[in-house]
């Protein structure tokens, strides 16, 4: 059996770590060469001309649909795979026009990730289930959650969500403390995004945290209805941003997980269900950030759990 060389695209080692480990079970998959960013993507392309290139979209410097295009010239014979988190059917269609032969989620790659390859080697194309470039049924929105007990991990998850958003033509919306929306346009911009640029298009909206909690919360309580419309309004401003239609909005948060750490546990859990729950959501992706210390009570557990099935993910 002919071996088949591969190229990872990704930035975030931790998923990297899980790419190799699934790939090490096939003795006819080998990774000659893996890259951070599309500039180095695409030099690495053009030199080692692999057979398979996993390429993630979100990528600093150069994202995967400008690097793909590159090297689809430079290395005509390298079959595409992209592996990413954004799911858009805009996205989805603008990958396969490049001449990617498949798309994976990233939330069903390992599922999906040894089949995806075996069709693309038999000169198939592979799609992830739950996308669907020319459906027009309604995608399920994203609602997840990072627990965090150093700041770093929180700035990673965020800025990855909000760069994947920003990078595919969407918006963006924090609303989070200073110091970490601080945290988050360095690390943004770090990764090779212009903030300022997205600030100006209005794409790009922070919030402090403090005052949106004292907007929709009183005496301790949360105002569903003042839930509904803060957020909503900002819902809406974002969605008007965005450059194309079907491009995803990210917003990253933690006004619940403050409130869980100030011990007000009721609140946070009915703005995560009930106040989420009343704004229209639809192609939205959000990320809840939750300090790991404010589940170290006697009965943090169940409250850890209660917060957990109120997300439809859990990173760390």
């Amino acid at each position: 059996m002919a071996l088949i060389r591969i190229l990872l695209v990704e930035d975030f080692e931790p998923f990297r770590r899980i790419i190799r480990s699934m790939l090490q079970s096939r003795t006819d998959l080998t990774i000659v060469a893996e890259a951070v960013d599309g500039v180095e993507a695409v030099e690495k392309a053009s030199l080692l001309k692999p057979d398979l290139i996993l390429m993630d979209i979100g990528l600093p410097k150069r994202n995967g649909i400008s690097a793909a295009r590159q090297i689809v010239v430079d290395s005509p014979d390298s079959k595409l795979l992209f592996i990413s988190l954004e799911a858009s059917p805009e996205i989805v269609k603008a990958a396969l026009a490049i001449g990617a032969q498949g798309y994976v989620h990233k939330l069903s790659v390992e599922t999906d990730l040894i089949p995806a390859i075996d069709a693309i080697i038999a000169g198939r194309q592979y799609l992830s289930a739950d996308i669907a470039p020319d459906s027009t049924a309604k995608e399920q929105p994203r609602h997840e959650i990072v627990f965090y007990s150093d700041d770093s991990v929180f700035l990673e998850h965020g800025a990855r969500l909000l760069r994947a958003a920003l990078e595919s033509d969407g918006a963006a919306v924090v609303i989070v403390t200073a110091v970490h929306g601080q945290g988050l346009v360095q690390k943004l911009e770090s990764e090779g995004v212009d903030v300022n640029r997205a600030i100006r298009q209005g794409r790009y909206t922070s919030v402090d945290v403090r005052e949106f909690l004292s907007q929709v919360v009183v005496n301790g309580v949360p105002d569903l209805k003042q839930v509904s419309r803060v957020l909503g309004d900002a819902v809406k401003a974002a969605l008007k941003a965005r450059k194309t239609e079907h491009s995803r909005v990210a917003i990253v948060g933690e006004g619940s997980g403050l409130l869980c750490a100030e011990g007000n546990f009721d609140a946070a859990i009915q703005i995560e269900t009930k106040g989420i729950a009343s704004c229209d959501v639809q192609g939205i992706d959000i990320l809840c950030a939750y300090p790991q210390s404010a589940f170290e009570q006697t009965d943090g557990e169940a409250k850890y759990q209660s917060i957990c099935a109120a997300h439809s993910a859990v990173l760390s």
